[in-house]
């Protein structure tokens, strides 16, 4: 995929009527917004586009409303925190690309910001429904993309409508298509990924792809289980992929071929069993690798190996990583991500952190500023590792 995509800097906006598809899918509680992050995020792009003369119309989703109206995700808070944030009434429409959304769309002047209902109250969105993009477009003379926790669906809203409009994208696809595609087609060396998470078939194709680039490949968390178990060590009753014993035996033999080295825990942190609730007091010690006992279960790596990883993550100058060590969530089980995260924040390299799980790390214990990119996708992101050609991006202008 070409990374080297047309931004809003790039094109004219002046008095054109802008479509700009921002991921305003906040958390709330009670009908209030309980972060507003995603919404301060968009602002850059959203400032830019006012401040060179553009009538602004914004979409998003919400939730998973399955194409039907259900007013508990409707946008209208959203409206309502972004016409603080920006200091000017931001109209609210009543449907998506409907007559009310026509009637404010050709009332707007040079500088107005609208938001359209939630883009997956129509059946049409999730299917990348020809008519509801062609209905999109008609609102507008040029396309924006800006939300990247979307940029791997094909949806209408984030690729469709640029069938019809040109599509360029904003600040934070920008940034996300700069540092990730850099780091893959051309990072500085070494260059080390980090990957943790439950399951290994979650992330089969990153792995395989990862594998073709990085000079060295850490294997954490659950997934870590099935790799041990394909070198041969009794595992306990620790999370296993028991279908993926072979692939695994296949990336280790693929590491080995071309000279990338896999480094995987060589001490675990167990337990009879897993913490309920998962937050809750637990029991555990300290065992070497290849010598977890019957009816124990990895729940996080051991002190070793937190020192070996974070040695590696220090001597890199590109690292990427992407889900955490062990169960974060719980405090006796995070000492790992800690570990890995604090390596990142000391570190003098390009750092990378993959949404989700490795960002909430990050950014919890602080060290979310001292890290190069934390990206704002968590399913993205792993598809922009796996060297999938993402939609919301592919569909927009190469500079």
């Amino acid at each position: 995929m070409n990374y080297n995509k047309k931004s809003v800097e790039d094109v004219d906006v002046r008095g054109k009527r802008v479509l700009c598809r921002c991921d305003f899918n906040v958390p709330t509680k009670e009908g209030k917004i309980t972060s507003d992050k995603r919404i301060v995020a968009a602002l850059p792009t959203i400032n830019y586009l006012r401040q060179h003369g553009a009538k602004v119309i914004l979409c998003s989703h919400m939730g998973k409303p399955k194409g039907e109206f259900k007013p508990e995700l409707s946008l209208r808070v959203v409206a309502e925190r972004l016409s603080e944030l920006l200091g000017v009434e931001v109209k609210m429409s009543k449907d998506v690309a409907g007559e009310d959304s026509k009637r404010l769309a050709a009332a707007l002047q040079d500088g107005d910001v609208m938001l359209l209902e939630n883009t997956r109250f129509e059946k049409g969105e999730t299917k990348n429904d020809p008519a509801l993009s062609k209905a999109l477009a008609e609102l507008a003379d040029l396309f924006v993309n800006d939300a990247f926790g979307t940029a791997h669906r094909a949806h209408s809203s984030t690729a469709g409508v640029a069938d019809y409009l040109p599509a360029v994208c904003g600040y934070l696809i920008a940034k996300e298509v700069g540092i990730m595609g850099k780091a893959l087609a051309a990072p500085e060396r070494p260059f080390v990924a980090i990957l943790g998470g439950a399951k290994v078939s979650d992330k089969l194709n990153v792995i395989n792809n990862l594998l073709e680039k990085v000079d060295t490949l850490i294997i954490g968390g659950g997934m870590a289980y099935s790799f041990l178990a394909a070198k041969g060590y009794s595992v306990g009753s620790s999370l296993l992929d028991s279908e993926k014993i072979d692939y695994c035996r296949e990336m280790m033999q693929k590491a080995e071929k071309k000279g990338v080295k896999l480094l995987l825990p060589v001490d675990t942190v167990i337990s009879k069993s897993f913490p309920d609730p998962i937050d809750g007091p637990v029991e555990v010690s300290t065992v070497a690798a290849d010598a977890i006992p019957e009816g124990f279960m990895g729940l996080d790596i051991g002190e070793q190996s937190r020192r070996l990883f974070a040695e590696a993550a220090k001597a890199a100058k590109t690292v990427v990583w992407n889900g955490p060590m062990g169960v974060f969530e719980n405090p006796t089980l995070e000492k790992g991500t800690i570990a890995v995260a604090q390596a990142l924040a000391d570190s003098e390299a390009v750092t990378i952190v993959g949404g989700g799980d490795s960002a909430a790390a990050c950014e919890q214990l602080g060290f979310a500023e001292k890290i190069t990119h934390i990206s704002t996708g968590g399913g993205a992101s792993l598809e922009f590792l796996e060297g999938l050609e993402l939609p919301g991006i592919a569909c927009l202008q190469d500079r």
